[in-house]
Parts: C-alpha cells; structure tokens; sequence
C-alpha cells in the first residue's frame, strides 16, 4: 500500500510539471435583472433576493467564498434551462452565466483576490478571471462580460475531481477532492494543487468524507470529514493527519468551518435533539459553546417547534466579528463575536423537514450574508444585509482571540 500510495504522488506530481496550454478567453451571456428586495416582516432585515426564476437556484456551500474580492458579485448554482453557475451583479443587477464551450467551473469558489474563479472543468484545474464592462444605461445596452481561462493543472487519469476545491489563506494552494478508483463507492484522497506552479501533489494516506477547507489565517492549516470521527486537521508542512475532537458516544458533530485565529465553528452536542453553536480550538482540542441549543427533556416528541432554537451550519466571518447559522426552519441568527449575544436576522426560508437548507456563507466585509432560501419559491439565492446598528466597533477581534492566542 506504501509503495502504491508513493507511485500515485509521483505521478501526480509530475503530472503537474506539464506546461499549460494559452489561455482561453470566452465571451459570457447576460441576462437582465429578475431580482426582488423586501424586508424581513418579522426582524426588519434588508433581503435581497438576486434570483426569482422558477427554477431551483442555490448558494455555494456555506464554507465557500460565494463573493468576489471587490464583493462587486456573488456566484451561484442554477438549475433553470441553460443553467449552471451564475454570476449576479451589485452594480446593474443582472445574472452572468458561467458557462464555456467545455461547461462550467465544477467545484466552484471565488478567489481569495481578482475578479477570479477556481475550479475544474473535467480533469482540468483552472481559474477563471472575469472581465465586467457595466452598462451604464440597460435599457440602451446590457453589461458585457468575458471569462479569461487559464489552466493551471491537468489531474492524472487516476484522479477524478468531485464536490468543491478550496483556496488557501494566501493563494497559493488549492485543495482539491479526487476520487482514485471507480469503485461504487470509490476511495476519496485529497490533491493540492499549487495554483502559480501546477504542482499536483496528493496527500498520503487521506480517506475522506468531504468538507474540505483550508483555515483562514494559515496557509499549511487544512480539515476534513473523517470517515468516522468528524473533526480531522492536517499541517500540509509534516503531512500527519490530526483528529481533534474524539467523538463521544452518540455524540452530534456537523459542519464545521474554519473562524479567526485558527479556530472552528462546529454544530452539535450530547442528547437526542440538541445543537449548539461551538468554537474549537484545534491546538488543545478546547471546545466552547458560542450559541446553546435548546433540550427540555419532557418534551413532547411530536412538538418540532423547539428546533428553532437548534442549529446546523454555522460560518464564522474570517474577520472574526459573527458567526451566522442557521436551523431546520430556515431562520438565521448572528452570534456576536465579542460579547457571544444573539440576534435573529431573517426568518423562514425553509419548510421544516423539506428542501433546501440556507448554508449561509460571508461576503469579504462581514456585512452580508449569501443563503438558499424557500421564501418566495421551490429555492432562490438571497443575500441579507446586517444593519449598521449591530455592527461591533471595528477594532473587535472576536471574543476567542485574546484567550486563543497560541500559535501552532
């Protein structure tokens, strides 16, 4: 198995070694604005809801940069006729489709700076840098858009690139999930990919269960879903995968996602029914409880309406001032960085026990946040303005930084 394991990091890195072809430059269609802004009736939140076609839309994956650096646009998922990834514009307000002659970026995240997109398209890794000429007027002329195509990699024929690659915090690696056999159920590795070289490297002895993230602060620093226990972190630097939170019996432990100072943001807890927000520290293992779930033990087991209080993706912003999350009914609540106070955001986007969860995820301000939401229809993107009012002083660093402060 050694000797195997060596064979495919040979060849992958090798594989990374061949030049890339030019760059490709393709025009992209624009397609006029079908958004809609209301307010939250209940919290008085600002929601701007970018798509309201008919079809299903939907955000990236909560852990993901949904918003360009400049937060000039935010990408999404469309499953309308014609569909694929979509762009949608501040500016104008209208919808950017992503899609080449080869299809779309697979496994998409914007890039942590540029008017960039990485993903893969096949066994290619690329990055996409998009070019938006506004229209000043629409009724005249709508916006032009292009997509400049670089190859940074071509994946060996052993690797089959599946779910969303992830940059790290100082764009130069990427993390890319591969399946290396087409097994029904294959063994899952993990490539990193160096986006300025391509150098494709793959991790030793890595099986996985998705939800691969780079931190935010540490370039080197990347997590896991483990195929049992939950909570795995890796030092790309020695290479030795770390499970940093062994799981108790029947213990609930759920998306996790990487907040200030190398911490993570997690979902779970001891008893049937009960989910708080947690903060983990991966240097000690230390857990603390951000947002308490609720548990009453003379509930009724008919009697959902205590889920409200239970939560299941929570996203810290990287500049540490909230953690949003979000329940089974769809509300979104922010969770003070500093002072760990709860406020509710928005409001039922979701049938409870149907569709699509919100997954909510960050823009590059910490003053908006993206989520799939069933409020107007079967799911539509929807971007939330938090108001100026609850905005912490801006020197806040977060409540975990000062007491979190060890380094690796």
């Amino acid at each position: 198995m050694a000797l195997r394991v060596a064979l495919l990091t040979l060849c992958a890195t090798l594989a990374g070694l061949v030049p890339a072809s030019a760059d490709s430059v393709y025009p992209l269609t624009v397609l006029p604005p079908e958004h809609k802004t209301i307010t939250d009736p209940l919290t008085g939140a600002q929601l701007l809801f970018v798509t309201t076609h008919p079809a299903e839309d939907r955000a990236l994956y909560f852990h993901q940069r949904s918003f360009l650096a400049d937060n000039s646009a935010v990408i999404f998922h469309s499953w309308r006729p014609d569909g694929g990834l979509f762009a949608y514009l501040f500016a104008t307000g209208e919808l950017v489709r992503l899609v080449g002659p080869e299809g779309r970026p697979m496994g998409p995240t914007a890039a942590r700076d540029g008017s960039r997109i990485l993903g893969y398209i096949g066994r290619k890794v690329i990055e996409w840098t998009l070019d938006l000429q506004l229209s000043p007027d629409l009724s005249a002329a709508p916006s032009k858009a292009t997509a400049t195509e670089r190859v940074i990699a071509t994946l060996p024929d052993f690797m089959g690139p599946h779910m969303e690659v992830n940059e790290n915090s100082d764009g130069t690696l990427l993390a890319v999930p591969v399946d290396l056999n087409d097994k029904p159920q294959p063994d899952r590795g993990i490539a990193i990919v160096n986006i300025r070289t391509g150098e494709v490297r793959l991790l030793r002895g890595i099986w996985h269960a998705g939800h691969i993230q780079f931190s935010r602060q540490s370039p080197y620093l990347l997590s896991y879903a483990g195929m049992k226990e939950r909570l795995w972190v890796i030092d790309l630097r020695d290479g030795e995968p770390r499970l940093i939170h062994p799981e108790a019996p029947g213990e609930l432990v759920a998306h996790e996602c990487w907040w200030i100072n190398d911490t993570l943001t997690f979902c779970g807890g001891y008893r049937k029914g009960e989910s708080h927000v947690k903060v983990i520290d991966p240097r000690t293992g230390e857990v603390r409880i951000v947002g308490p779930g609720v548990w009453v033990p003379w509930r009724d087991p008919g009697d959902d309406v205590l889920n409200r209080w239970n939560w299941w993706h929570a996203a810290g912003y990287e500049g540490g001032a909230w953690i949003v999350a979000d329940n089974w009914y769809g509300d979104l609540v922010l969770f003070d960085g500093h002072t760990t106070q709860m406020r509710r955001l928005t409001l039922g986007h979701r049938k409870y026990g149907l569709g699509q969860h919100p997954e909510p995820g960050w823009d590059r301000t910490g003053r908006k946040i993206v989520f799939s939401s069933q409020m107007l229809g079967p799911s539509d993107v929807c971007v939330a303005t938090i108001p100026d009012l609850w905005q912490p002083d801006a020197a806040d660093e977060g409540f975990f930084v000062q007491s979190l402060s060890r380094q690796w």
